[in-house]
């Protein structure tokens, strides 16, 4: 795949989950795009970092446990959006559910993973901004790429 602009890009949620952790099994579900998004924002797992300092050599490195990232896009709050809303519900403290998320890049190659919602927090700027949110996502699986039909 060649480099391209993010223009065209979209996220979308939904409220069930995959029956399991394949292309197929996310498909099946229904989403609904979240409108007003200007960023979607950088994703994916990191491994951290377990060392050993022997007293009578170099510091070793050893892979820790994995943290699958998070996910903070910029919105333009809409509360019309039906996307937002659902992003709003799932953010609510009583909320334990996971979400399924789907972002779809301009060239119809797809992300798939499961989250939590732990917040919407909006920005009121200056007068001449438009009113913002940055939710927090939590990513709880592994990212799953199906890359689009040629």
């Amino acid at each position: 795949m060649s480099s391209t602009t993010a223009a065209g890009s979209k996220l979308a949620i939904s409220a069930g989950v995959p029956s399991a952790q394949t292309a197929t099994a996310y498909k099946a579900l229904t989403y609904t795009t979240v409108g007003g998004v200007e960023s979607i924002g950088g994703f994916g797992a990191s491994t951290e970092v377990v060392t050993f300092t022997p007293l009578d050599g170099p510091v070793e490195k050893y892979k820790g446990p994995t943290n699958y990232g998070q996910l903070s896009p910029t919105m333009k709050v809409d509360d019309a959006d039906a996307g937002q809303a659902l992003i709003q519900v799932a953010s609510l403290p009583t909320s334990l559910d996971l979400y399924a998320v789907r972002i779809t890049k301009p060239d119809g190659t797809l992300r798939y993973f499961q989250a939590r919602v732990f917040g919407f927090p909006e920005t009121i700027g200056a007068a001449n901004s438009i009113i913002t949110a940055a939710p927090a996502i939590e990513i709880n699986t592994v990212v799953i790429k199906d890359v689009a039909a040629a």
